[in-house]
């Protein structure tokens, strides 16, 4: 089963539940996966589903953020059962330890040397890790390994 075919079943359900909340982050998960689809003028691949949901993701930690900041806690709750919706769909994390061997080796892939060369190593890292890490962590962690 695709995972656009996934994504339907589950409206399916939720519509039959009646559960709103994954309804609305299922059909907004639906209409970005259309979106791009009509940008690429093709259907997506895996990689490229579990870039949009990182993308999403990211989003919804970021408005998260923002609400928390700004004491909206009502939005901060939806935009929390948005984000445990579209987690659904992406696999699990990569152990840190797993995460950090391939840092290493994007690190001397790319041959940096200082935080000056953070795009080459994050440009060789990041295909790999669509939908397996968070990126911000990510490039966290090799900040602090091309300062150190």
């Amino acid at each position: 089963m695709t995972f656009k075919e996934t994504v339907d079943r589950e409206i399916g359900l939720a519509a039959k539940t009646k559960d709103r909340i994954r309804l609305s982050a299922l059909r907004m998960l639906k209409s970005g996966l259309h979106n791009r689809e009509i940008d690429l003028k093709r259907e997506l691949n895996e990689a490229e589903f579990l870039q949009l949901l990182s993308s999403m993701v990211k989003q919804r930690k970021d408005s998260i953020e923002q609400f928390v900041k700004g004491g909206r806690t009502d939005l901060v709750e939806k935009e929390r059962a948005e984000l445990k919706v579209i987690q659904e769909f992406m696999p699990e994390q990569m152990p840190e330890a797993e995460l950090d061997a391939l840092v290493e080796e994007a690190i001397r892939e790319a041959g940096a040397t200082g935080a000056r060369d953070m795009g080459k190593v994050m440009k060789i890292l990041m295909p790999k890790l669509a939908g397996k890490a968070d990126g911000k962590a990510v490039g966290e962690k090799v900040k602090a390994r091309l300062a150190g």
